[in-house]
């Protein structure tokens, strides 16, 4: 379909156009790296460093204990973890096993966990023990038969392992005891076993499936993304292929990005243990604590998202910390304003540019070069080697010439298998091997693509991809509720934020307060709405179709009208 590629011209001599991959497993990398950097730090956390040679032997005793647990190749477990060492050694301990990796939001509430639980088929869980009550409530509606709990402090250092748990009752209020017996396992006690013999099993690069990422869509119900260790090995090759100027095990990468994110996934841990670089885990984003970290354990690389790099350059305390070792950033999961962009630059002296991608390509598709070539701002740069794209038109789906404005579609290595148990669904968006992505864009005559609009009805707030349909079914459970309609608007921090549009039933009352509270109790914290508005009626088509982009282009001149009165 893209026999013309200006963007090759544009590469710099040390990138090639074309990678070759070993066909190896993407869990033969922690085996390999575990040989050549056995003494080196593979992870800091909280303090407390664990060598390449610890992390494979905790991930092998994990994976020998789940086979003794009768899991067989290609049956599914799902990690709900936070960037702890923990996630690390259960992702490598599950694909060491033979299972297939089910990544798992740990801010999920009860209804969403049942839910990929269910469609995915997993037969395990790994979780944390805060979040073992959540799980078991929904753990008899499920196919699970084990849940095995881990903690925070198992992996701090003294004596930070003796106090945590006090300061975890104060923030969480609970505190959870899990006895290792029956279907509920420990994670310390797997560890402690001496045996780590593995039953041996093959794998088809190409074929056999290494994570099933759960993304959202505008049918409502989550779809499963089927990523084989090819697409996942191809893509974190490509990384290090744009990543020229990173040496191979002296790098030390910041892990704020989560592990259940398909980019932190590949483009942080993979990556990391792909080339023996060290991984610093935080597990979850505080501006303070993410200087403090910055400082005191000088990473190099710092992959994140817009939200990160602007809640720290709004920090108050920001010249006070010193962040000169971040020498490469490339930001991922939103568009990167240009001023945070050059700001950024100026404090750290390092380079960040905005790249592109998709769940359903593992996650990078294109990105901007992040030396020896000049920024093009407002892209998200050229695509990454062994990668096609075009530009298609909406009408006749034929590629389109450089200026004009269209569907994005890529192709490559990386482009996934398909949706998990949805042929018809991932009919729609692969054809002949090309993955149409639904983003509105255009490539100009050097090869840049730009977006132009995301897709039709998606909310990105914060990074985090947020689909209306799921809200809107979850508060059309409401009593009270007769319409609503859920659109994203613009939001200075989160790019955008979550908006409902309600109209009640005839006689029946409900406040925002109350409405938020049902909210919260069904879907996790970054999709309940953040602004409500009641209306008498909605904009409709005259069939009697919701016009949700009636409603974003009205909050869009409201907000218009506001600038120019403030100018």
């Amino acid at each position: 379909m893209s026999e013309h590629r200006p963007w090759l011209a544009n590469y710099p001599e040390e990138i090639p156009a074309n990678l070759a991959y070993k066909s190896e497993p993407v869990q033969t990398y922690l085996t390999n790296a575990a040989k050549e950097f056995p003494n080196k730090s593979a992870i800091h956390f909280m303090g407390k460093e664990m060598s390449y040679e610890t992390l494979n032997d905790h991930a092998c005793k994990l994976a020998s204990y789940l086979q003794k647990l009768g899991l067989e190749k290609g049956d599914r477990v799902a990690m709900m973890l936070p960037n702890c060492p923990q996630a690390v050694i259960t992702y490598y301990g599950i694909l060491l096993a033979g299972g297939v990796v089910v990544p798992t939001n740990p801010l999920y509430t009860e209804r969403e966990i049942e839910y990929q639980m269910k469609d995915s088929g997993a037969k395990a869980i790994v979780t944390l023990d805060i979040l073992f009550p959540r799980v078991s409530k929904v753990f008899t509606q499920t196919n699970l038969e084990h849940i095995i709990v881990t903690a925070i402090k198992d992996y701090l250092p003294f004596p930070k392992n003796l106090i945590y748990p006090f300061i975890q009752k104060k923030q969480y209020g609970i505190t959870v005891t899990v006895k290792h017996e029956g279907c509920h396992h420990l994670l310390t006690e797997i560890i402690k076993q001496s045996n780590k013999e593995l039953k041996s099993f093959s794998v088809d690069f190409e074929e056999d499936l290494a994570i099933i990422q759960y993304t959202g869509g505008t049918t409502g119900a989550p779809k499963g993304v089927m990523l084989t260790h090819k697409n996942l090995v191809s893509n974190a090759s490509m990384s290090n292929a744009w990543l020229y100027k990173c040496k191979r095990g002296e790098e030390t990468i910041l892990a704020i990005i989560p592990f259940f994110h398909v980019y932190g996934m590949t483009a942080v841990m993979i990556l990391s243990v792909m080339q023996g670089q060290k991984m610093v885990l935080l597990p979850k984003f505080d501006p303070e604590q993410t200087l403090k970290t910055i400082e005191k354990q000088r990473p190099t690389l710092f992959p994140g998202a817009p939200t990160i790099y602007i809640g720290l350059l709004n920090h108050p305390d920001l010249s006070k910390y010193d962040l000169s070792s971040i020498d490469s950033c490339i930001s991922g999961s939103a568009p990167l304003p240009v001023e945070v962009q050059e700001k950024f630059e100026e404090i750290t002296g390092g380079k960040l540019v905005e790249g592109y991608g998709l769940t359903e390509s593992s996650p990078v598709t294109h990105s901007n070069f992040l030396w020896d070539r000049p920024r093009i701002k407002g892209s998200i740069g050229v695509p990454w080697p062994d990668t096609d794209s075009v530009i298609l038109s909406f009408e006749t789906g034929e590629p389109l010439p450089p200026g004009e404005i269209g569907e994005i579609a890529v192709k490559g290595p990386q482009v996934m298998k398909g949706y998990w148990n949805k042929p018809e669904e991932t009919d729609q968006v692969l054809r002949d091997g090309w993955l149409l992505t639904g983003d509105l864009g255009y490539m100009n005559d050097e090869g840049y693509f730009f977006v132009v609009d995301r897709k039709k009805d998606m909310i990105i707030a914060g990074g985090f991809n947020i689909y209306p349909r799921e809200i809107e079914e979850v508060m059309y459970e409401h009593p009270s509720v007769q319409e609503v309609v859920v659109a994203g608007v613009p939001d200075p921090y989160r790019g955008e934020t979550v908006k409902a549009y309600i109209v009640l039933k005839e006689s029946a009352s409900a406040t925002e307060e109350e409405l938020n509270a049902f909210a919260r109790k069904h879907l996790a914290a970054y999709k309940v709405p953040r602004m409500y508005e009641f209306r008498s009626e909605l904009p409709k088509t005259a069939v009697g179709k919701i016009l949700r982009r009636a409603l974003v282009e009205e909050e869009k001149r409201k907000r218009d009208d506001k600038q120019e009165k403030q100018a």
